[in-house]
């Protein structure tokens, strides 16, 4: 089973995770969140990462994602993409991301980063005034 890890500043990852179990009507499984807060040492953090890896990686690919490119969480992310084994990560997680990914986690790994890149980027759409008016009547 594909796992997955949300390194995230602060409640971020906790509150993408369980807005995706209320999307989905239940909480995915193999999916852990890491809480990056102010003043934590990379190297702290990095090692935590390393330990929720070695439970989450069960041989068919892990996916990383953060919150933000550059800071602590995605550098992070390079280190454990760097350390072997199947391991994507993506920054700028959003929930269009996160369900498209553990939705469709029974295909190939390499079909579920597609998924999750797609579901990422399609997922941010400017909304038009027309048709919020229309529906709000």
């Amino acid at each position: 089973m594909i796992g997955f890890l949300l390194i995230t500043h602060d409640e971020l990852g906790d509150a993408l995770l369980a807005t995706a179990a209320h999307v989905l009507g239940q909480a995915p499984a193999n999916v852990r969140t890491l809480k990056v807060r102010s003043g934590d040492a990379q190297a702290e953090v990095l090692a935590k990462a390393r330990g929720l890896v070695a439970t989450l990686d069960r041989g068919d690919g892990l996916i990383v994602f953060v919150d933000m490119y550059g800071a602590t969480p995605s550098n992070v992310a390079c280190k454990l993409m760097g350390e072997g084994g199947k391991v994507e990560a993506f920054a700028g997680v959003n929930l269009p991301m996160l369900v498209k990914a553990v939705a469709y986690r029974h295909l190939p790994f390499e079909q579920v980063v597609a998924k999750a890149l797609l579901g990422g980027t399609g997922g941010v759409v400017q909304i038009s005034k027309d048709p919020c008016n229309a529906a709000n009547g």
